[in-house]
């Protein structure tokens, strides 16, 4: 471990969260990269779960939790909002429909940039808006890579299935098609931060008489060309000294 702050226990926890920094660990695994006790790393680790800063992969294994990356996400969000205006103004004029970045915030997920389509029926959701995790492309893709104890209790009086986050996961991308309102449809794609973790999701938005029923189809690819362009440039600016 490196020099301690005199804080046994906080020493300990930090030691355990740069451990799990290169991926999910097992527990045998962070006792020998922390060279702490067995029992003493396995009970900080189900503390700082308790409090999301860790948890479980679908194998059981240890890894950083959702929590540090609201944490994270909200430490950069000034700089996510700026970087998303143009990359949105874009989407929105290639696809003529209203695009959005949404963040994960407790139960819900919050609109906090968006360009919206300027003349005809559009879908308006002003930044600040507050939406349900339950329902709609955005919140597949904000749950879709999350930690399974969290993916269990988000999946509860969803819309959408553990299937469906399953496709997200294996395209990248999600579709909802009147999930959140009735007569709308969206796209949406995650948006990455610098250690490759899902920290917000880009979304596109509209009538579904116009997406069609299978918009993710149609605007998939401009949709994830513009979230990995926006996690590109929050990488970029990340390393700038």
């Amino acid at each position: 471990m490196t020099t301690g702050s005199g804080v046994g226990v906080l020493d300990k926890a930090a030691a355990i969260l740069n451990a799990l920094e290169n991926g999910p660990t097992t527990l045998s695994q962070l006792v020998e990269l922390t060279q702490i006790s067995r029992p003493t790393v396995h009970r900080i680790a189900q503390s700082l779960a308790h409090h999301g800063l860790v948890g479980r992969d679908l194998h059981g294994r240890f890894e950083l939790g959702s929590r540090l990356v609201e944490l994270a996400s909200a430490a950069g969000e000034d700089r996510l909002v700026s970087a998303a205006g143009p990359i949105l103004l874009k989407l929105r004029d290639q696809t003529g429909e209203s695009t959005q970045v949404f963040r994960k915030q407790g139960d819900f997920r919050v609109c906090i940039a968006s360009a919206e389509r300027p003349v005809g029926l559009r879908d308006t959701i002003p930044v600040g808006t507050q939406l349900s995790m339950k329902a709609g492309s955005a919140a597949q893709v904000l749950l879709a890579w999350e930690d399974n104890e969290r993916m269990i209790d988000g999946l509860h009086h969803a819309r959408f299935t553990p299937t469906i986050l399953a496709g997200v996961r294996r395209r990248g991308w999600a579709q909802s098609l009147g999930e959140r309102e009735p007569g709308v449809a969206s796209v949406s794609a995650p948006i990455r931060g610098q250690s490759g973790r899902v920290i917000a999701a880009l979304s596109m938005s509209g009538p579904i008489e116009r997406l069609t029923r299978q918009p993710g189809k149609i605007y998939h690819e401009a949709v994830v060309a513009a979230a990995n362009e926006l996690s590109e440039l929050l990488r970029v600016q990340a390393e700038r000294p």
